[in-house]
């Protein structure tokens, strides 16, 4: 039987591809540091099972295909705390981050149409636009500038009659960039000029290191017309197998018609709608906490890879993630090899290819992703066996 062109042309997740070889090493004994995937170790709050717990009905029902309105209702008090205003109808609830993506790309684009991503980034955003046909044009960002924007110009050449939006996410997966409020406001400018829409992934909002603010776009004023803004629980609050995310724009006329896209999956699952509000809830205290465990987290990553011969990175600002140039031909090769073949006292790690993480052919074959979501002894044990196990790699 032949199978559609399109699922061919899907990309296998460069995070999750080489699992079956860790799964396997792991059944033979071997322990393996998880760094390839943004998979936080950080417990739950338990106010999210509480909830769940305290939920009174005899009858999980199937919920409202907007969303459970105390979720709506969290999501907008989030929000407001910044002065940034939703009508409840602005918001709808998706499951997770990823589906909301997926219904943008749906709702603004028909089939070879485009969206401007920079580069590196979030491997998945292909499989979200591939799935509806929509191409992924590239805006190269480099280590050297940060991973920061370049100049104007060079992303108003890139724009064609089948351009429809610019796609980001800040803090960024899976560089660790936080936008400037400059590129921010040529984003606006770029976008109002040649008639854009602009999708803000900001999964990663409150993960601001070194005193940096992470603004939101939902703060820069005059696009409320063509401002999308992505939300989900799965990193800030440590729930990525709840599934819960949300699509949060003032275009009415978008989110009506992205409310047949809901409709046409039912809903989202009730219960987890109704712990996510909770998390929603908790204080601004709880989201300083965090980003202060992962900035401790990233400072210990960041001083072992300014050791490391050969190595090379910028200091991600914030997320959890940084891009490294490692002294190798081709990291997909090594993290293998670091699987299959080196440990140290039983012990490997596993990195994540950052070749997925772009849309240009050639570009980060001799690069990785590492995501820093483990604890502070465990990260500095995961650094210590990369740079052993690149030493004992060149040296084969």
């Amino acid at each position: 039987m032949k199978l559609s062109s399109r699922i061919h042309a899907m990309q296998e997740s460069p995070v999750r591809k080489l699992v079956p070889i860790a799964q396997k090493v792991k059944q033979n004994g071997k322990k393996v540091y998880h760094l390839n995937i943004g998979q936080p170790d950080i417990e739950t709050p338990s106010v999210f099972m509480e909830a769940i717990k305290n939920y009174d009905s005899r009858v999980i029902k199937y919920s409202f295909s907007q969303g459970e309105p105390v979720l709506i209702d969290a999501i907008r008090d989030y929000f407001k705390k910044d002065g940034i205003i939703f009508d409840k109808d602005d918001i709808l609830i998706t499951n997770g981050g990823s589906e909301a993506i997926s219904f943008c790309a749906i709702a603004i684009c028909d089939p070879g149409d485009e969206i401007l991503v920079p580069e590196p980034f979030y491997t998945n955003y292909n499989g979200f636009t591939g799935e509806s046909n929509v191409n992924i044009v590239p805006i190269t960002t480099k280590a050297k500038d940060g991973f920061h924007l370049p100049k104007k110009e060079e992303i108003v050449k890139l724009i064609t009659p089948r351009t429809k939006a610019i796609l980001f996410s800040n803090p960024g997966n899976p560089t660790g960039t936080i936008l400037r409020l400059d590129e921010m406001e040529m984003i606006k400018e770029i976008a109002i000029e040649h008639d854009l829409f602009i999708i803000s992934d900001e999964v990663y909002r409150g993960m601001a290191f070194d005193g940096l603010e992470g603004l939101s776009m939902g703060s820069i004023k005059g696009i409320d017309d063509r401002l999308i803004i992505t939300e989900s629980v799965s990193k800030r609050y440590s729930a990525c197998g709840a599934r819960i995310g949300a699509i949060c724009s003032h275009n009415k006329g978008l989110t009506k018609e992205i409310m047949k896209l809901c409709q046409a999956r039912l809903c989202v699952a009730t219960l987890e709608q109704i712990g996510a509000a909770a998390l929603y809830q908790l204080p601004q205290s709880y989201t300083n906490e965090i980003r202060d465990e992962y900035q401790a987290r990233r400072d210990v990553v960041y001083e072992a890879l300014q050791k490391i011969p050969g190595v090379v990175c910028e200091q991600p600002k914030g997320a959890f993630y940084v891009v490294v140039k490692l002294p190798v031909e081709n990291a997909e090769d090594f993290i293998i090899w670091m699987l299959e073949e080196f440990e140290i006292d039983g012990e490997t790690i596993m990195l994540a290819p950052a070749d997925g993480f772009y849309a240009t052919p050639g570009l980060g074959i001799d690069e990785a992703r590492i995501a820093y979501v483990l604890n502070v002894e465990d990260m500095k044990r995961a650094m210590y066996i990369l740079e052993k196990g690149l030493i004992a790699y060149n040296q084969r």
